[in-house]
């Protein structure tokens, strides 16, 4: 499944092409402004995205602009007929292709298809398999590191085993008996209270509220899990 950004402060104009790009299998984010999209970009996976030019906030060419530094994913211009000058400087900016409002459904979704089919073919949209994210959380298995929300943190070897695995197997329920026989390499006596102390202090770097966790979660009486997608 391919993910799609719409980014337009029309919001009669992204339920449209929601809408439409659904339809087509497309999992799809939603922004008002350059901003809120490279704030999405920034923690998603996405492979393409619908650019809206006159935004307030932060307008499409200067998030065009700053997207480019980091990212060569493709861009289609949303453009009204009168912003010829705003085209050519997108086009110059970065953008791949643009479409002209009111759009045509059925010519969207061509030319999506066919900057998602380029993209691809030139290896852009290949996941490196080191690299895991659930929401917010990047773990890089090749530099051993870990971000959230674009932010590194630093864990212990112990610590990061525990992220890693878990990550691995989001929605998986492991008893702390479990984490404890593959992390530690070990026979599991008094694997509840050193997986415990573990967890909470792997809590408190990775969650906004480690006494309401969004991502690591503890199912009574069972063990620990990662949500997915959160």
């Amino acid at each position: 499944m391919y993910n799609i950004l719409i980014c337009d402060d029309d919001k009669d104009i992204v339920s449209a092409l929601k809408i439409y790009l659904e339809s087509e299998g497309y999992r799809t984010f939603e922004a008002y402004n350059g901003k809120e999209a490279l704030a999405i970009l920034d923690r998603e996976d996405v492979h393409l995205v619908l650019l809206d030019v006159m935004m307030p906030g932060m307008d499409g060419i200067t998030a065009l602009a700053k997207l480019r530094e980091s990212s060569n994913v493709p861009v289609i211009l949303l453009t009204a007929k009168s912003e010829d000058t705003d085209k050519v400087l997108g086009l110059n900016v970065g953008a791949d292709d643009y479409v002209t409002k009111p759009f045509n459904p059925v010519e969207l979704q061509a030319r999506v298809r066919s900057q998602l089919r380029r993209y691809l073919q030139l290896g852009g949209g290949a996941v490196k398999e080191d690299v895991i994210q659930i929401g917010g959380i990047r773990l890089d298995d090749a530099s051993k590191t870990v971000t959230v929300d674009g932010e590194a943190v630093s864990l212990t070897p112990r610590e990061y085993d525990i992220l890693k695995l878990l990550m691995q197997n989001p929605g998986r329920v492991f008893h702390p008996r479990d984490l404890y026989r593959k992390v530690w390499n070990e026979e599991p006596f008094g694997a509840e209270s050193t997986v415990a102390v573990h967890i909470r202090h792997l809590r408190e770097k990775i969650e906004i509220d480690p006494a309401e966790p969004r991502y690591l979660r503890a199912v009574w009486g069972q063990g620990y899990k990662m949500e997915r997608g959160k």
